[in-house]
């Protein structure tokens, strides 16, 4: 990796302690329906996007949607979790700096994320606009979400770069089954989930003391 491309960052997990954060609306809504969100449930939502999402808590609750109730339950949480997200954004240890030391560098950066861009945009005022050339958010691949690699795959044409030689920074099985996919090497740093071993995947305990010495390492 020493002819490093690009740096690819997921966001909720990985650069945002957010994931936290979504249960408050994911739980809420379960409640609503008039059930309760399973934790196994809850732990396959991460890192996938919206309509997912919304698939798995029906179903956990033992509800039939239909397209309406898939739609208005989707704006509803989209709603919540904006409230949520204003409200304040705990960063992961070690992630603001390793972005700006990463920025610092030259390299090019993309957020690559399976949140939609409403909710991404106001998470940017948190992260910053300016650190990312390009950003990739769940509603804006054609359906085509993680753990499939079009997010990856479109942030490094959006770059020019080739795939192969970047590194994706992840904390999800899915999130890392995307970047895998196209070609990525990986970083994994879990936060809520545990992520299984696998090629190409380089695991570390916190982005704390990352910049770009230790991505061209991997």
């Amino acid at each position: 990796m020493s002819d490093l491309q690009a740096v690819l960052w997921d966001m909720d997990g990985t650069l945002l302690d957010s994931e936290k954060l979504w249960d408050i609306p994911l739980y809420e809504y379960a409640e609503k329906l008039g059930g309760v969100l399973s934790l196994e449930t809850r732990e396959r939502m991460v890192g996938t996007n919206v309509p997912t999402t919304m698939r798995l808590l029906f179903a956990d609750v033992g509800i039939e949607p239909s397209a309406a109730d898939l739609a208005d339950g989707a704006a509803w949480i989209s709603r919540r979790t904006e409230e949520v997200f204003r409200a304040g954004l705990p960063w992961r240890p070690g992630a603001a700096d390793a972005l700006r030391a990463v920025r610092s560098s030259g390299v090019p950066m993309a957020l690559v994320t399976s949140t939609e861009r409403s909710l991404t945009e106001v998470a940017l005022d948190t992260i910053g606009r300016d650190l990312f050339d390009v950003t990739v958010c769940g509603d804006e691949v054609d359906g085509l979400n993680k753990p499939l690699p079009e997010p990856y795959l479109k942030a490094a044409r959006l770059l020019g770069v080739d795939p192969v030689r970047c590194v994706a920074i992840e904390d999800s099985p899915t999130g890392v089954a995307a970047a895998v996919a196209a070609g990525c090497t990986v970083l994994v740093v879990p936060c809520d989930v545990e992520v299984g071993s696998g090629e190409r995947r380089i695991f570390r305990d916190s982005l704390v003391g990352v910049d770009l010495d230790v991505l061209k390492a991997l």
